[in-house]
């Protein structure tokens, strides 16, 4: 049964609920639950607690930025294992273990799948509260990486077929002529289409230029290849 899913405080900070980061908090012990709610909540921060992993699949994450704090053992489908299924499905938020059955090997192979801590229980208040400001600011730094590679892909949709070409060749680190050569065109051709392409990816210098792409996901750049 999902506990406290929408429960909601009025919060010190001016930043409204909607717009705060949210901990979500899966543990099958009631009384862990409600301790960590209260202590959350004490730091200005959004909780919302669930019972079992199924609860937290069931109910949707949210778009919002923010973390998780998962109890590894619990009835059903253990914390390691929504770490697996979200790790899958990509785009996960980052994962807080807090456990009082963990052990090495558990630890390890949480760490490999991008935990961003492994706490044992009994945590003292504040080690727990730093790992959740980490993984909060692990997040909403993500959520900007994922939303500046969006532009740079939809603006790269905007090229025509020479000018990617260009991109690319520029990228390589080409210069103007070495690239009219290859592409059998003039050197004022390559400039006209060097400049659109820095216009259209809104890029104020070659470095940024080669910084968009070096950002773009491989099979962007492998699909614009020619």
């Amino acid at each position: 049964m999902q506990e406290a899913q929408t429960r909601r405080t009025t919060s010190s900070t001016s930043q409204p609920n909607e717009e705060q980061p949210l901990v979500m908090i899966v543990d099958d012990d009631a009384a862990v639950r409600e301790a960590l709610h209260e202590l959350l909540l004490s730091a200005g921060m959004q909780p919302v607690c669930f019972s079992s992993t199924r609860d937290l699949l069931d109910a949707g994450l949210p778009e919002r930025p923010g973390c998780l704090i998962l109890d590894v053992r619990m009835p059903g489908s253990s914390g390691l294992d929504l770490q697996n299924h979200l790790a899958v499905k990509g785009d996960a938020p980052p994962i807080i273990f807090l456990t009082g059955h963990g052990d090495i090997p558990m630890t390890v192979q949480a760490m490999k799948l991008g935990a961003v801590d492994f706490l044992t229980k009994p945590v003292r208040d504040q080690t727990l509260l730093d790992a959740v400001t980490a993984a909060i600011e692990k997040d909403i730094a993500r959520k900007k990486e994922a939303l500046l590679i969006k532009k740079h892909i939809e603006r790269l949709a905007t090229l025509t077929p020479r000018e990617r070409q260009v991109f690319r060749e520029v990228a390589r680190g080409r210069v103007n002529k070495q690239i009219a050569f290859d592409l059998d065109i003039s050197v004022v051709t390559v400039k006209l289409h060097r400049s659109n392409v820095m216009q259209k990816l809104q890029a104020g210098s070659v470095g940024e230029l080669i910084r968009t792409w070096e950002a773009l996901p491989a099979d962007k750049r492998e699909t614009h290849e020619d």
